[in-house]
């Protein structure tokens, strides 16, 4: 079944695509979101940077997220395995501004926050629409998509721009066979929550704890609000499966090798059930191709430490309605159109690459970094809150490579092409 065109069709309703659909929308341009799911549905990655702020100013819902009551985030800390804790790096100290306070989140109301605000500037958003592929005409220019809803029904929906949004389904990467793991990231990714577990008092209520584990693992601690906490272990492959594949048996050993988290989760509950992933750090040989552009998880995704994801998929949805605006003002959907867009977002990527490859890296911490270059300190907390789209970090990079190897740039994912990112 044929449908009628559109100005943008955008593949996924998480925080990218419908940070793209609500700022394309509010530009009074024709927008179609297309979500397999039915909202609002779970999802993790709870935890906001701070310069997610920015975005969500843009799209009028800053106040919102204090209006809907989530939990505050002042600070994060670190917490070695005998239970040591670091002084938390409070980020009013660095930047006084209403940025310096942002948020835990359950992200199936933060996500249906963005959908709804993307519905009120006129996007039109249907959900239970899986879709199946782009349409591609002779020239190889994505022209539109065919989807397929909960009744089999399939539609073509046609638009001079497609967005990807799809997160780790990686649609348009995964069938042109663009998605590129990266090459030392190889981690394991377990997670579950609690109730009723220990909460710091006062400012540190809700800050996100690292608390290290042996072979530079780590337990990600997150408070939220309704007394629960958002708990996950991360570390390599080969140690977490080192005994055992059974997710419960692996994060019950592991609470025992960090004294913090034992006495942290001690009074607590675990409730519902342990989630895993892997693999989960790739990015795509290229931002977009003639009448494609990919944003979000759907482009590239790092890590979970130090909670860059969500702040990535915000701001690559809003750099990437902005740069679809002015094309199709132009008139020009090719891919070359975004490749300003591809090389801000891979230059905003590589800056956190190095820190966490740094952060893996047995030599590494940040005592020893802060120690040997104190005048470092507010450029690092410039890194870890998001200010990643500014060039400034070349003498941090420079420090961090007196005690430990950092990785070389990766030669892809920038670079729009019009013949060879056909596929």
């Amino acid at each position: 079944m044929s449908q009628e065109n559109w100005d943008a069709i955008i593949i996924g309703a998480g925080p990218a695509g419908s940070t793209s659909a609500a700022l394309l929308a509010e530009k009074g341009r024709k927008v179609l979101v297309l979500e397999k799911e039915t909202f609002p549905r779970y999802h993790v990655g709870e935890s906001m940077m701070p310069f997610c702020w920015y975005t969500l100013e843009r799209l009028g819902l800053a106040d919102q997220m204090d209006k809907i009551g989530f939990q505050q985030k002042h600070s994060v800390q670190f917490v070695s395995t005998d239970g040591k804790i670091s002084k938390p790096f409070y980020f009013f100290q660095h930047d006084d501004h209403p940025s310096s306070v942002t948020w835990q989140v359950e992200r199936m109301v933060f996500d249906q926050m963005i959908v709804d605000k993307a519905i009120e500037n006129g996007a039109e958003f249907r959900e239970g629409h899986k879709v199946l592929g782009v349409i591609r005409d002779d020239s190889e220019r994505v022209i539109g998509v065919t989807a397929e809803n909960g009744e089999g029904e399939r539609f073509d929906f046609h638009a001079p721009i497609t967005v990807d949004a799809s997160g780790r389904d990686c649609l348009v990467a995964s069938k042109t066979k663009w998605r590129k793991r990266d090459p030392n990231l190889d981690k394991i990714a377990i997670w579950t929550y609690f109730e009723g577990a220990m909460r710091d008092p006062g400012l540190d209520a809700g800050s996100t704890t690292v608390a290290y584990i042996p072979d530079k693992g780590w337990f990600w601690y997150i408070p939220m609000r309704d007394n629960r906490v958002s708990v996950g272990v991360v570390a390599d492959r080969d140690y977490l499966y080192r005994d055992t594949r059974d997710p419960g048996e692996i994060f019950a050993r592991e609470i025992e090798e960090n004294a913090w988290i034992k006495q942290h989760l001690d009074p607590g509950k675990q409730t519902g059930k342990y989630w895993v992933t892997g693999e989960y750090s790739y990015r795509s040989d290229y931002c977009a191709a003639d009448g494609v552009v990919l944003v979000g998880d759907a482009f590239a995704f790092l890590d979970p430490v130090f909670s860059s994801g969500v702040f990535l998929a915000l701001k690559s949805g809003e750099l990437a309605a902005d740069a679809i605006d002015a094309a199709l003002e132009s008139g020009d959907l090719s891919g070359s159109q975004f490749e300003d867009y591809g090389k801000d977002v891979c230059k905003a990527i590589e800056r956190m690459r190095k820190i966490v490859y740094a952060f893996y890296h047995p030599e590494f911490n940040f005592g020893k970094l802060i120690k040997m270059n104190p005048e470092l300190r507010p450029t690092l907390t410039d890194l870890l809150i998001g200010d990643l789209f500014v060039d400034k970090f070349d003498e941090l990079f420079a420090a961090a490579e007196q005690i430990c190897e950092l990785p070389t740039e990766l030669d892809y994912g920038f670079q729009a092409s019009s013949g060879s990112a056909s596929a």
